[in-house]
């Protein structure tokens, strides 16, 4: 049983580690702010993160259009 419960806390630990690594990624190092699974997983982040993940897209991609969960609540398409 307890070798049971290791297994299965590495593995979440690794799960969580995969997929913030891949967000960090996105949201740091992108080249494409429209990369559909960077903008799924900035979407579903909780609401700190989210706001920071979007500030770092932001700084590198002002000119374009905001991906969805970064844009303006009033919907005239600005950054958040």
């Amino acid at each position: 049983m307890k070798k049971l419960l290791t297994v299965l806390l590495v593995s979440v630990a690794a799960v969580i580690a995969v997929i913030g690594g891949r967000w960090l990624l996105y949201v740091t190092n992108t080249s494409d702010p429209l990369d559909e699974v960077g903008i799924e997983l900035n979407s579903r982040m909780p609401e700190p993160l989210r706001q920071w993940g979007c500030a770092q897209l932001k700084s590198n991609f002002a000119e374009r259009l905001p991906p969805y969960g970064c844009a303006a609540a009033d919907g005239s398409g600005d950054w958040q």
